[in-house]
């Protein structure tokens, strides 16, 4: 639009923010709604996406996106600190509260299947701001976790192989800064390569993540196997040391839902399924079988995969880095299984880090077709019909941060985003059902989120900080109880405002509101530099959208065509009570 990045626009709309901060939640209103409106975005893409994948492609990338390293990790961590061999429980917890948040993503991906997952779904919902806010976190990241995916590589590579990889393979440069100082040219390999393909063709990335997913899983059923021939029963009651505390749960319920919440991170990646939605030919019967689907059956996996593990060994002696491999390693006759879980774990980083790197840059390609940033990042190739510059771009920052990041630094950077983004959908899938703007009040409905969230992380808080005793029980049962109130209360009330056509989340509003509960729950357990993490971004975001998005957004350029008259723009806010002159 013809003067629209002028400075008097850029001082109108400043002037606009600074005076009525509710501008935002105005452009909320405003926000496109239905999947027909949301299609006109696409354009800005140039070609579609081909539409190639089925069901079962989709339980490939499911399965390829969960199941990686990060399950030979968690493992003997939660086992050793918090959960004992009850950790199979834990696994079942956590499976259960990636299950909610997976409805919550099918009922958007059924009803709009465009690509961009989250970030899609919260623009039509709560509005362009927001979902920048978490979009932008989101992919910064699936940047950071895929950069520290490609650096265990080389050492779960090693393992394989039986060389010391990150000594021989990796070189300091004196000059950098400690854990920015050892660069590692394989994970960068790894990433261009991978890279590549995902730019060539989504069907036969698919095909490359079904064959490596199944030689992944093979590798798992087979130390599942040796875990359960080998092992002891003994070892789920009994620790090695008489000092631990013995039995099946060690360290009680609490045990449980904090190795929950630990081993929850193995499995994020579903939801890169869902930014996939655009290339499913029949997304009704398809995505709910595939994000649904993956989730049950990596459970399913997880939760053997625990169980053989703390038959092998007891709890109290488990190696919290390197669980699977230290339970061989040095075993007379059964050393040679520990290169087979390195070779496994290779197999699950290479399929965790295509998923993601496949979903990170449709993600990023959705955010360029609404112009809060430049739409260059939407482009899609006429001949591969996959989103090459995104790919390309994220391949190379990924690359880059990779090459000199240690592994601890990039760990302590991930995870808060996407239980973020988690908590925001199952909060989205709520109001969507039962706000319909302009014919329904949306206030109940937002009272009902605030209130059951501020509920939900007061019995975050006191899990977390109160002292064990009986007024601690008393003080989380209140919080109980008044979540089950507000929620039943909000249900017999406030009637839905609209029915999903083809698919929907069950028991509305009790499925999501347990989704929100037990992410806040979750994000409750990480540390500080998370936080750290996510505010700096976040005042990042922020800054960018003011200074840039909120004058180039596909929305308000839609909306100046719209309204634009012999040199005036008439604004439907109104926010002068006249016309802006631009």
């Amino acid at each position: 639009m013809e003067g629209h990045g002028s400075f008097s626009s850029f001082r109108t709309y400043f002037r606009a923010l600074a005076q009525t901060p509710t501008r935002f939640a105005s452009r909320a209103a405003s926000v496109s709604t239905t999947f027909e409106e949301m299609s006109g975005a696409c354009a800005q893409s140039g070609p579609h996406m081909a539409k190639t994948l089925r069901w079962f492609d989709l339980v490939g990338f499911g399965l390829g996106g969960m199941v990686g390293a990060g399950v030979f990790v968690t493992t003997g961590r939660a086992a050793h600190v918090f959960a004992g061999p009850a950790v199979v429980l834990s696994y079942a917890v956590a499976g259960v509260c990636a299950l909610l948040s997976a409805f919550c993503y099918t009922e958007f991906a059924v009803d709009m299947p465009v690509a961009g997952g989250a970030f899609s779904y919260l623009r039509v919902t709560f509005g362009e701001f927001a979902a920048f806010l978490t979009g932008a976190n989101l992919v910064m990241e699936y940047v950071f976790s895929n950069a520290a995916v490609a650096r265990s590589f080389t050492a779960y590579l090693g393992t394989a192989i039986g060389v010391w990889t990150t000594e021989k393979w990796r070189f300091t440069v004196s000059g950098l800064p400690e854990g920015f100082n050892q660069i590692d040219l394989v994970a960068v390999a790894l990433v261009l390569l991978i890279s590549l393909c995902i730019c060539y063709s989504t069907k036969e990335s698919s095909i490359l993540n079904i064959i490596l997913t199944t030689i992944h899983i093979a590798f798992l059923l087979f130390i599942i196997l040796i875990g359960f021939c080998r092992g002891e029963w003994k070892n789920l009651t009994t620790p090695s040391k008489p000092s631990s505390p013995s039995g099946f749960f060690p360290h009680g319920a609490s045990g449980i839902f904090n190795g929950a919440a630990m081993v929850y991170l193995s499995y994020i990646g579903y939801d890169a399924v869902s930014t996939m939605a655009e290339e499913v030919k029949n997304p009704k019967k398809d995505i709910p079988i595939g994000v649904s689907g993956s989730v049950v059956l990596v459970t399913v996996l997880y939760c053997l995969m625990a169980a053989s593990m703390s038959m092998l060994v007891p709890y109290d002696v488990m190696d919290v880095e390197a669980p699977f491999a230290a339970a061989f390693r040095g075993s007379k006759g059964w050393g040679w299984v520990s290169h087979v879980v390195g070779a496994g774990a290779s197999f699950g980083i290479l399929t965790s880090l295509l998923v993601s790197m496949m979903g990170q840059a449709r993600y990023l390609c959705v955010i360029g077709r609404s112009n809060v940033i430049p739409s260059w990042f939407a482009i899609v190739h006429p001949k591969t019909s996959t989103p090459v510059n995104a790919s390309a771009f994220l391949g190379l920052f990924t690359a880059a941060i990779a090459v000199f990041t240690d592994l601890e630094v990039l760990l302590n950077l991930v995870s808060i985003g996407t239980l973020f983004v988690f908590y925001m959908v199952a909060n989205a899938v709520i109001y969507r059902r039962y706000v319909s703007i302009g014919t329904t009040n949306p206030w109940p409905t937002m009272a009902y989120l605030i209130s059951f969230t501020v509920s939900s992380l007061t019995f975050t808080l006191l899990w977390q900080f109160a002292p064990p005793g009986l007024s601690k029980g008393l003080l989380l049962g209140a919080c109980t109880i008044v979540a089950v109130v507000l929620t039943q209360v909000f249900h017999f009330f406030v009637p839905q405002a609209r029915k999903p056509e083809f698919w929907g989340v069950p028991l509305m509003p009790w499925v999501p509101a347990i989704s929100i509960f037990l992410n806040v729950f979750l994000l409750g357990s990480l540390d500080g530099p998370s936080y750290v993490r996510f505010g700096f971004f976040s005042g990042v975001a922020v800054v960018f959208y003011v200074l840039y998005s909120v004058h180039a957004s596909f929305d308000a350029v839609e909306e100046g065509r719209l309204l634009q008259k012999n040199g005036e723009v008439r604004r439907t806010d109104d926010l002068e009570g006249g016309t802006v002159k631009v």
